[in-house]
């Protein structure tokens, strides 16, 4: 039980706005307890999804605060994004660099709280699947 909680963790402060990758402990994990590895592609996939809300619920908490004139190249790219393809864009929120910040843009812009639900899980889902299957190829 305790790597399921390992990986929730580690998943959860890697979808915040925290340095830090998932994958890489994903691997370790799964490579240590392959008996496990449902159970980590779901700590990890929900671990990941409850991150990237949270960073969505702090874009709509900080909408007041947030000045658009003081974005980076990063988050000026993510916003492009997000104006062009509404919530559809969160399915790159597992995207490096972007992704945390699609997030929080999706809650400052306020989209629509289930279908960005749906469609983070979805994006974080497809990652960690795709990782496992390159291991299991290699």
């Amino acid at each position: 039980m305790e790597p399921l909680w390992l990986m929730f963790s580690g998943a959860f402060l890697a979808a915040t706005l925290l340095p830090g990758g998932s994958e890489v402990l994903l691997m370790a994990l799964v490579k240590s307890s392959p008996e496990l590895w449902l159970g980590l592609f779901v700590a990890a996939t929900l671990g990941n999804t409850l991150g990237a809300l949270t960073s969505l619920g702090l874009g709509r908490l900080g909408r007041i605060a947030w000045e658009p004139e003081q974005l980076s190249a990063s988050q000026r790219r993510a916003m492009a994004l997000v104006e062009k393809y509404g919530v559809w864009s969160l399915l790159l929120s597992w995207a490096p660099v972007i992704g945390d910040v699609l997030c929080v843009l999706a809650g400052w812009l306020r989209l629509p709280l289930l279908a960005s639900t749906v469609l983070i899980l979805i994006g974080k889902a497809l990652r960690y699947a795709l990782l496992l299957l390159l291991m299991q190829a290699f």
